[in-house]
């Protein structure tokens, strides 16, 4: 009898055996599946907040980059004011001497005027189309107002420093003239 109990107890212990064996391994694989739900989870919160940080740091940087280039925008449109004004100055230096070249540097003025003006209120875009475009309907104008605005410049610059100087200079020869 003790010969049919080893016999009958040995299938039954190892039955046993392979129930705990397949027990444990669900355990294992529900624990695992626990783990790489939770790890998943857990990535998916991070990359979720790097995604926010990101998005942050860039509408930060954009808005910082449109403030500086407003900051341009603006010290451009100022800049193309203070030339417009100094061609309509030279303009009127050449008035008496070349009335043509005068209008002309006039409407380059006027034209550096307007660029000023869509410079300030528009987007830059805008000012280079325009540029553009004018440049393509009248490329001889646009060279030519090109050359005239560059030599109004030089002109009224050279009659700036000369004109400082010459009325320095008048002041001077009255006075030796009436101290004779």
């Amino acid at each position: 009898m003790s010969d049919i109990n080893v016999r009958t107890t040995a299938p039954q212990a190892a039955q046993g055996l392979n129930d705990k064996l397949q027990q444990a391994g669900k355990e294992v694989t529900k624990t695992a599946s626990e783990a790489l739900s939770t790890a998943t989870d857990a990535a998916r919160d991070k990359l979720s907040e790097l995604g926010t940080a990101a998005k942050d740091t860039a509408t930060q940087a954009a808005d910082t980059l449109k403030t500086k280039v407003g900051e341009q925008q603006h010290a451009g449109a100022d800049y193309a004011h203070r030339l417009a004004d100094n061609i309509r100055n030279a303009a009127h230096a050449f008035e008496s001497d070349t009335p043509l070249a005068a209008r002309t540097m006039e409407t380059a003025a006027d034209y550096v005027e307007s660029a000023a003006s869509k410079i300030r209120d528009g987007s830059l875009g805008e000012v280079m189309d325009g540029m553009t475009s004018f440049a393509r309907r009248q490329p001889a104008a646009f060279l030519g107002l090109s050359v005239l605005a560059g030599f109004a410049a030089v002109r009224f610059l050279k009659a700036s420093s000369a004109g400082g100087t010459s009325t320095h200079a008048s002041v001077s020869t009255p006075a030796q003239g009436g101290a004779s």
